[in-house]
């Protein structure tokens, strides 16, 4: 193996890993004017079903520790994002967003989605199908890899979510 790509088998894997560190760094491509942090977009994504989550259930979805999730949705309920309410016969309170939450998630959305048809007009060679194809591709091989080597199942509900384009 040539020093000039060490550790990776070839330039390539090596290319696609400063790539994907590349891509990882933009955090989204937000615009300045983009109001909601990442971590309340995230659960605003998830909850855009319209069904309310407990802080357990949007653990599992978001894949984040349950500290984690708890600190993000306190931020989110301090906002005015989200909120907690009881159901009767549970002793988990479920989460919701709120008319506030909701109306940032748009707002926010449209502004993501702005951004990402100026990358998309600017793309070349390439089209946005063919990214998402890779992309699909690459994530699905990805997760078969982690579950042959134990990393564990991931919910297939929370998958399809994610597939609906969040970005």
């Amino acid at each position: 193996m040539s020093e000039d790509h060490e550790p990776w088998q070839s330039p390539v894997h090596r290319d696609l890993v400063a790539e994907l560190l590349r891509m990882s760094r933009r955090k989204g491509l937000l615009p300045p004017s983009v109001g909601l942090e990442k971590s309340a977009f995230a659960i605003l994504w998830v909850l855009s079903d319209g069904r309310p989550r407990t802080l357990r259930q949007l653990t599992e979805e978001l894949e984040l520790e349950q500290s984690t999730v708890n600190r993000q949705v306190n931020a989110a309920i301090k906002h005015g994002y989200l909120e907690r309410f009881e159901v009767e016969d549970s002793l988990s309170k479920l989460i919701r967003p709120t008319d506030a939450g909701r109306e940032a998630f748009r707002r926010d959305g449209l502004l993501r989605a702005e951004r990402l048809e100026q990358v998309f007009a600017d793309l070349a060679p390439g089209s946005p199908e063919a990214l998402l194809h890779e992309l699909r591709a690459f994530n699905d091989a990805y997760e078969r890899t982690q579950d042959r080597h134990g990393a564990g199942r991931r919910d297939s509900k929370s998958d399809q979510r994610f597939k609906r384009g969040m970005v």
